[in-house]
């Protein structure tokens, strides 16, 4: 791959720091986004040559200053990775909706902002890739996930029309669509609701047991996302969605057959109210 330079949000853990880790070694210039001092003096010592800037992508006002200046600074971006973001956990009756929002605002409003700061220069320029991190939460769900699963699936709707929008453009985009993965998701990365609520104890109970059992020990691997995340960009003909991990391909496919069986069974019904 030709030298690009790469803008990426949350670069300081999980997929963000595993995929800067990789464009770097490449020979790639990154940028990376942190929200503190504290994470951008680890990204300098972990990542010498990545370039940090400060950027919470909650502070919408900013972005448009922060993209220009990394513009300006270190030259046209090629590819922006969407990655910043977090999970949420809890029984939607017992989550109160300010963590609904906080959830939005970080994973699909933040999401949103960053990439409107990139889509003019893109267009302009007539080239780009965006790959917005989503989740395979962002195509079907599971019970104490429901904001995040909300919020990726806004954003995997919302990534289908940026590609629609930008594709005569030259400008790619990508929804990618991780399984579990060993990455600070599970553990301090979630927000986690207290409960209250007892008649939700025999269904949850053993749910948020065995996320965080299975926390830091899960079969993906976050450096052989990364090398397929390089190997997409790469391509000359991206899906518009990518699933990467053997859980997410299992339950993805299975909603989907399970979602063709139910369209087949109400078909009269759909049908009926046509005229």
């Amino acid at each position: 791959m030709s030298q690009k330079t790469f803008f990426i949000t949350g670069a300081n853990s999980g997929f963000g720091f595993a995929i800067a880790a990789a464009a770097s070694r490449q020979g790639h210039k990154v940028i990376g986004t942190v929200r503190s001092e504290q994470s951008r003096a680890a990204v300098a010592e972990r990542l010498p040559a990545v370039r940090s800037v400060l950027c919470d992508v909650t502070e919408f006002d900013r972005i448009a200053d922060v993209v220009r200046q990394a513009e300006e600074d270190h030259g046209p971006v090629d590819v922006l990775i969407n990655n910043a973001g977090y999970g949420h956990e809890g029984i939607l009756e017992e989550s109160p909706l300010e963590e609904m929002r906080r959830q939005f605002d970080v994973n699909v409003f933040g999401a949103v902002a960053v990439a409107k700061a990139f889509l003019p220069r893109f267009r302009e320029r007539r080239s780009g890739f965006i790959v917005n991190v989503t989740s395979m939460g962002g195509m079907i769900t599971m019970p104490g996930i429901a904001y995040y699963c909300g919020s990726k699936f806004a954003l995997q709707g919302i990534s289908e029309v940026m590609r629609a929008e930008m594709a005569p453009f030259g400008v790619h985009v990508t929804a990618l669509c991780p399984g579990s993965f060993r990455t600070d998701w599970a553990g301090r990365s979630m927000i986690r609701t207290e409960r209250s609520i007892a008649d939700y104890d025999a269904q949850f109970d053993p749910i948020r047991q065995a996320r965080l059992a299975k926390s830091g020990k899960q079969l993906g691997d976050p450096d052989k996302l990364a090398a397929a995340v390089l190997g997409l960009i790469e391509s000359g003909n991206p899906p518009p969605q990518l699933l990467l991990g053997s859980d997410a391909l299992r339950l993805v496919s299975d909603r989907i057959e399970r979602l063709a069986r139910e369209i087949e069974a109400w078909k009269s019904v759909t049908l009926s109210t046509d005229g």
